[in-house]
């Protein structure tokens, strides 16, 4: 097992760090946020839609008024800074933020139908399958062909020695009974 590293992993923190370590804290900002908290709060909510996101960002604001207590000179004026840092923080997470998602009336995507049963898919090859073979050999074989094995219209002829508009009318009345037959209507 490794040593944690000695050093800070972010230099930002750090030096806030070691600022408030050498100041051991600033007392008037801690009962500035006391005092303030609560309206400074309702400002965040304003500017963000969820109660979360509003504490966040008014806890980053505070970071940021923190860091420039000391720089601050008019401290009566602190509402507006922090207000100030409160918009521009806001403003930087909407600028980054990237926008996946676009509200619209309509689901995009239809809502799908549950997967089958694997059993009832099996019932259905197999009544598929009898609705096949009850078909003419010739008409069977284009079948086969053009929708079991996926050949196209001119490489089912050219494998049966037939043209191709006779694999056309065949495949066609092949279907046509398909479409008849009483075991597969309960399908459609």
């Amino acid at each position: 097992m490794t040593p944690p590293p000695s050093g800070p992993v972010c230099a930002g923190a750090s030096t806030a760090a070691r600022g408030a370590a050498v100041t051991t804290g600033y007392p008037s900002f801690s009962s500035y946020v006391r005092a303030r908290g609560p309206v400074l709060l309702r400002t965040a909510r304003s500017l963000t839609a969820n109660p979360s996101d509003a504490e966040d960002l008014l806890q980053t604001a505070l970071t940021k008024t923190f860091v420039a207590w000391e720089r601050i000179e008019d401290h009566r004026a602190l509402d507006g800074y922090v207000r100030r840092a409160l918009v521009n923080t806001r403003t930087s997470q909407w600028r980054k933020r990237k926008v996946d998602e676009f509200a619209c009336e309509e689901l995009p995507e239809p809502a799908g139908q549950p997967e089958p049963d694997p059993a009832e898919r099996q019932v259905l090859h197999d009544a598929m399958w009898r609705a096949v073979m009850k078909l003419p050999d010739r008409q069977r074989a284009m079948v086969v062909l053009r929708y079991y094995e996926d050949l196209s219209e001119a490489q089912t002829a050219e494998v049966l020695g037939v043209s191709i508009g006779t694999v056309k009318s065949a495949v066609s009345r092949a279907l046509g009974k398909l479409r008849e037959d009483p075991e597969l209507t309960p399908v459609r």
